[in-house]
């Protein structure tokens, strides 16, 4: 399919290109980008007054398959993405089976690769999130994994962190990890202020978070291994991440956008399906990671995509009910709407955290748009409204962000020079 789209704004981070552009594309790949282009052939799309940039790359999200595929299967989470604008995306491996063998892992990604969009996946760091026996990082990594992470388990045991962390960077290899230590948490889910006051009970307190996290990237620091902290919810992890980096630490961060979105007041509001681990946090907190993303000390925006059957939110007793919520179709609307539309960061800056930065860090051949390079691409209107509603292409809706109106509204989404998405 030759793809020739006109007149739009065509934004890539990764050379700092901001320029009115026409775009063809052809064979799966950009084949020209120049102020005019003809081509008779091709299918023609108006992007006049949208931005044109690279296809989104999230580097955090549950699909559930295999085991789970009541709450979302690969399909379904591939079609959430593409209508989020992502085009490239990194699977976690608490699935049941947890992809701690070769054998699993190859089964996912047979399935993944019959999806239009690209999808790669972690493999665990211990077997089966055992916590003690470290995985064949080899030879998962031989076999197709992009790096290992126990995500939603934390790693107790800092000698295996250790161990793990010194297998790993001889394999050149990327660690990710969960920072929430369960012997100083409460209830999960729930920041330690609001559980106090309103649900009667002891919450996810921040020290649990950010003194993990300080063991491990100082663990990180003294093997040089490649550590990435992921989903950080508090301003002191903020300062944490800074401090390791200022060492020489190969140390990044990422943060999901309800994080940077909203506070733990939602509870309040959203009950069940304003849930998550690590839980929404204060003001203070919220605050702390916007200006984490604008120093750079967070160089990643992920979604951390859980869905959740109805049945596993709708409880009468909300510490019962499952953390996480569903979070592809909305990402590029809640980094519009809260970091740019706001002045905290240009949208060249924001679509950066969403693209090479993350596509870099995998060393992934995506995030950023060149002559010759992949045909993954989103275009989109920066500042048209759009109510987010529950008609997710996702299996689950379990949204906190469900009738808000919000910035951004993507109108195509191509990968591989395919449209996989189109809202026209």
């Amino acid at each position: 399919m030759t793809l020739l789209i006109k007149n739009g704004r065509v934004i890539d981070p990764k050379s700092d290109l901001d320029k009115v552009l026409d775009v063809l594309v052809d064979d799966g790949k950009v084949v020209q980008m120049a102020e005019t282009i003809t081509d008779e052939g091709a299918e023609i799309i108006d992007a006049t007054g949208l931005v044109v940039a690279p296809g989104l790359v999230d580097i955090h999200v549950h699909f559930r398959e295999p085991g789970q595929t009541h709450k979302e299967d690969i399909h379904t989470g591939a079609l959430a993405a593409a209508a989020g604008g992502i085009t490239s995306v990194i699977m976690m491996a608490n699935t049941n089976p947890t992809i701690s063998t070769v054998e699993t892992l190859e089964e996912v990604l047979t399935s993944a690769a019959k999806e239009d969009i690209n999808i790669y996946t972690n493999a665990t760091v211990t077997q089966n999130f055992d916590g003690q026996n470290l995985t064949d990082f080899e030879a998962l990594l031989k076999a197709g994994a992009v790096g290992l992470s126990d995500d939603g388990i934390p790693l107790q045991n800092a000698g295996l962190v250790r161990a793990a962390f010194k297998k790993a960077k001889s394999l050149d290899a990327i660690v990710a990890l969960h920072e929430e230590d369960p012997d100083l948490n409460g209830v999960l889910g729930l920041n330690e202020g609001v559980a106090k006051e309103h649900f009667g009970c002891g919450g996810a307190r921040g020290v649990a978070e950010y003194s993990m996290m300080a063991r491990d990237v100082m663990i990180a620091y003294e093997t040089g291994a490649r550590f990435h902290v992921q989903h950080l919810s508090k301003a002191e992890s903020v300062k944490v991440v800074a401090f390791a980096q200022s060492l020489g630490a190969q140390v990044t961060a990422e943060v999901s956008p309800q994080h940077f979105s909203k506070t733990e007041d939602l509870l309040l509001i959203k009950g069940p399906n304003a849930k998550m681990n690590p839980p929404l946090r204060t003001e203070e907190d919220r605050l702390a990671v916007i200006e984490g993303l604008k120093s750079g000390v967070i160089s990643i925006i992920a979604t951390d995509h859980a869905p959740h059957h109805k049945d596993e939110k709708n409880v009468s007793d909300i510490t019962q009910a499952s953390s996480g919520m569903t979070g592809l179709e909305t990402s590029l609307s809640l980094g519009l709407t809260n970091l740019v539309a706001t002045g905290d960061l240009t949208l060249k800056d924001f679509l950066a955290t969403m693209t090479c930065n993350p596509a870099d860090l995998y060393a992934l051949d995506a995030g950023y748009l060149a002559e010759n390079g992949p045909a993954d691409l989103v275009i989109f209107h920066p500042e048209q409204d759009r109510l987010v509603t529950e008609n997710f292409q996702s299996k689950a809706s379990n949204s906190p962000f469900v009738g808000e109106t919000l910035k951004g509204v993507v109108k195509y989404t191509i990968a591989r020079g395919k449209i996989v998405y189109a809202n026209d």
